[in-house]
């Protein structure tokens, strides 16, 4: 007898789940992400801005509509190894991210903030990055505390285009 449970599958994320894709250690260049992101052309890297030390680009597998990081360019692994210039930089690209996001999106509030080593909770420890997660009153529903699943409104590269259009 089939059940009545209506279904939504997420299989790309299973990837993620297995780590697939994930660098197996903390070389700079092709294994690092945040290294090979600012090397594409920004909607294949998903950029929305880029300054002269730090770049802001969208999750590949955001929490909310919006979500973005905030990285050097440099491979970096400590927060305490920037330069003065790159937390200048990287504090204004957090600001600036949060007032396009509120013109956009209209956000409530933010979970702002970084994972600092594997231990702390970093998906990829040996590259510097800082999370700014849009949020709204109610973002939190059934699905992802019930179904452990996101719903997501738009596509990565609306949400990209919208994100940089209004950056400038």
């Amino acid at each position: 007898m089939a059940n009545a449970w209506d279904r939504l599958w997420t299989p790309h994320r299973l990837s993620y789940i297995k780590g697939e894709g994930k660098p197996t250690h903390g070389n700079e260049g092709h294994d690092c992400p945040f290294c090979r992101s600012p090397q594409l052309d920004d909607s294949s890297g998903l950029i929305i801005a880029r300054g002269e030390s730090v770049y802001a680009l969208l999750n590949l597998y955001p929490y909310n509509s919006g979500h973005l990081m905030v990285c050097p360019f440099r491979h970096v692994a400590d927060y305490t190894d920037l330069t003065v210039d790159e937390v200048a930089e990287m504090g204004w690209f957090t600001q600036r991210a949060m007032s396009v996001l509120r013109t956009v999106s209209n956000a409530q509030g933010f979970n702002i903030g970084m994972n600092q080593g594997e231990v702390s909770g970093a998906g990829i420890a040996a590259h510097l990055h800082q999370h700014v997660v849009p949020r709204w009153g109610g973002d939190t529903n059934f699905m992802p505390v019930i179904a452990g699943t996101k719903v997501m409104p738009q596509l990565l590269e609306q949400t990209r285009e919208l994100l940089a259009e209004a950056w400038i």
